[in-house]
């Protein structure tokens, strides 16, 4: 038995209005976390102000099947957006308003992910991978946006993961794939070793 393994996606931009590169993020990610038994999860996202390309009006998406009913009308990213539907069927896409009082326990131990992590916070893929062996969910939270995760999440979180060993930072496409590919790897290798 491992952990859960969820991909948090933070919104950076502005929280009252869309942004196409969100539906786009969610498309990208929703193959990620099928290819590699993740959770996926949304904070902040203004859904309720969903507009189309070309359309006038707003939709309000209030379920996750909702958003993944209008990622699969409008990409041809991840199956057509069938993997982000297949993850919202499945009970492992959630959507959540901004943290108040610190991220839901109930996705485990949060991480921040950061080009430039507090020496005294850092944490590794590897250790992330040792967590799960322990049956330890963990939360890998991604910044959405062109100034990454904010202060306050930095500050709270207990953790940061930085994942290059150099300080390189990634586009938020870049780290979403290769991130759960290390703890995948990580978590492969833990069991063959333990088994």
């Amino acid at each position: 038995m491992t952990g859960k393994l969820t991909l948090g996606l933070y919104n950076c931009y502005d929280p009252k209005q869309w942004q196409d590169i969100m539906r786009i993020t969610l498309a990208r990610a929703a193959p990620v976390a099928v290819a590699f038994d993740c959770h996926l999860a949304t904070f902040g996202f203004p859904f309720e102000q969903v507009r189309p390309r070309g359309a006038t009006k707003t939709l309000a998406l209030r379920t996750p099947l909702d958003v993944a009913h209008f990622a699969t009308d409008s990409t041809s990213i991840g199956d057509d957006g069938g993997h982000l539907e297949a993850l919202a069927k499945a009970g492992r896409f959630t959507l959540h308003d901004f943290p108040v009082d610190g991220f839901p326990r109930v996705l485990g131990r949060a991480v921040a992910t950061t080009p430039t992590p507090d020496p005294t916070k850092a944490t590794t893929p590897l250790a992330v991978a040792q967590e799960l062996a322990s049956d330890r969910d963990q939360l890998l939270i991604f910044g959405l946006g062109p100034r990454g995760l904010p202060d306050a999440v930095m500050d709270g979180a207990r953790h940061h993961l930085e994942l290059t060993g150099k300080g390189i930072s990634f586009e938020t496409a870049t780290a979403l794939g290769a991130l759960p590919a290390m703890v995948s790897a990580h978590l492969q290798h833990l069991g063959r070793r333990d088994g």
